[in-house]
């Protein structure tokens, strides 16, 4: 853009109207002035030229630089004269053995002395040469893959000797300072009642050796709102594995020592139940199925652990499994705790589950002893839930299962409720409805 071009200005007082100068043609006027611009002249035009001294120096520095062309190729001249080695000579041994052993190494020596001499190499140069040099040439040469194969193989073996076991994997020695941490992480969780967990017990499900600390913090003298801390970081940290180790070697026992000890369980604890529930699988595998086959467990233990199942959903494949686990398992009153409130969810089981709890109801057609209220109480919720689901086979062997097995009040109830029953053999028999 080009500059403004100034207005030449009335000198008249800035009040006057506009009429009066307008009257007296005084108004703004641009200037004469003609601003003219300089044409540029063309580069390519005017043909420049190097003057006489910048010519003399350049070629004085070529002239130069040929010289010392020359004398750098002068000792490679004489050492073209010396019959160099061809690749692949001295590998066939046929014709070389013929003029002698002598001859290719007295060659080898010339040629050596003479690049030696042209190349001014001392003793220091030439020992450098060497140590570059593979000073036996018969012997196979290694690739670089060969090489790295042959590290990771050693360091492999190195981690295998290591972590051969469980056992060396929990012998290896603890730093004494993660010692020290963890034992005062321990003091902590002893005292434990509300708000922030350590977070170097946070991180603890990160670590290979997870159990190894976790001893050092000794669980036994935490609190029950610790271990429910503890529950919730390690049921969403560890693998199902992992996990259902944790259940079996921690959780249990301490569940069943505060049953025995208070005749209830903590508040904290049946939430750490609860929250357990979240990995289905690793809590019937760690807890609910070892307590079951140690053969022990009280009734007081099964009603508590039982209504935390109750109140809780389980997928229905891990339920499926737990009951066909506990149809196959000897008797005691707590399994017919446990398969009365799996039946109670009323899932729609598959025949295959249907058929393991008949049979594990027929199993005491021969039974002479007399069974206890509860197995009567989850035989009639097992008709009750799945009268339909049963072949009439199978209902005819129920009945007949009540001759020998009675109740006063509950077995006329499991009798009604099987002769009133539609089995799914016969409703597969039925015609089939003809298309409108």
């Amino acid at each position: 853009m080009g500059k403004a071009k100034k207005l030449k200005i009335s000198k008249a007082p800035r009040n006057t109207p506009l009429e009066h100068h307008i009257q007296e043609d005084e108004f703004a006027a641009p200037s004469g002035r003609v601003k003219v611009r300089k044409e540029r002249k063309d580069e390519d035009t005017t043909d420049e030229f190097i003057d006489q001294k910048l010519s003399k120096q350049i070629l004085t520095q070529a002239r130069l630089q040929m010289q010392d062309l020359q004398t750098e190729t002068a000792p490679t001249k004489a050492v073209k004269s010396v019959k160099l080695p061809k690749l692949g000579e001295n590998l066939s041994g046929d014709e070389d053995d013929s003029d002698g052993e002598g001859s290719g190494d007295d060659d080898d020596k010339e040629f050596d002395n003479e690049v030696k001499r042209n190349y001014k190499m001392n003793k220091r140069d030439e020992e450098a040469f060497e140590a570059f040099m593979n000073k036996d040439p018969s012997a196979p040469r290694r690739t670089l893959a060969e090489i790295i194969q042959e590290k990771l193989t050693e360091k492999r073996t190195e981690i295998d000797t290591q972590y051969t076991d469980a056992e060396s994997l929990q012998q290896r020695e603890l730093d004494p300072r993660v010692v020290e941490m963890y034992t005062e992480v321990g003091e902590i969780l002893a005292k434990y009642r509300s708000g922030k967990v350590p977070k170097a017990f946070k991180v603890i499900a990160q670590f290979k050796n997870w159990e190894d600390l976790l001893i050092v913090t000794k669980p036994g003298e935490w609190s029950a709102a610790a271990v429910y801390q503890a529950t919730r970081i390690f049921t969403s940290n560890l693998k199902e594995k992992f996990a259902q180790r944790f259940f079996n070697q921690l959780l249990l026992p301490r569940v069943r020592d505060d049953i025995d000890t208070y005749q209830r369980l903590n508040y904290h604890l049946y939430q750490a139940l609860r929250k357990a529930l979240f990995k289905p699988g690793a809590f019937f595998k760690g807890f609910l199925l070892p307590l079951l086959e140690q053969g022990d467990c009280t009734l007081r233990e099964a009603v508590i652990i039982g209504s935390v199942i109750g109140r809780n959903s389980i997928p229905i494949l891990h339920s499926c499994a737990v009951m066909l686990k506990i149809a196959e398992m000897e008797y005691s009153g707590a399994n017919s705790i446990f398969l009365r409130i799996f039946f109670d969810k009323k899932y729609a089981l598959p025949y295959r589950v249907v058929d393991a709890c008949v049979f594990h109801f027929l199993k005491f057609r021969n039974e002479n002893r007399e069974l206890p209220v509860l197995w009567h109480q989850a035989f009639l919720t097992f008709v009750q839930r799945y009268k339909g689901h049963v072949s009439s086979e199978q209902r005819e062997s129920l009945l007949e299962l009540l001759k020998f097995q009675v109740h006063d009040k509950i077995t006329p109830e499991i009798r009604r409720e099987l002769q009133h029953a539609k089995c799914r053999d016969e409703e597969i028999d039925e015609p089939m409805m003809e298309s409108m």
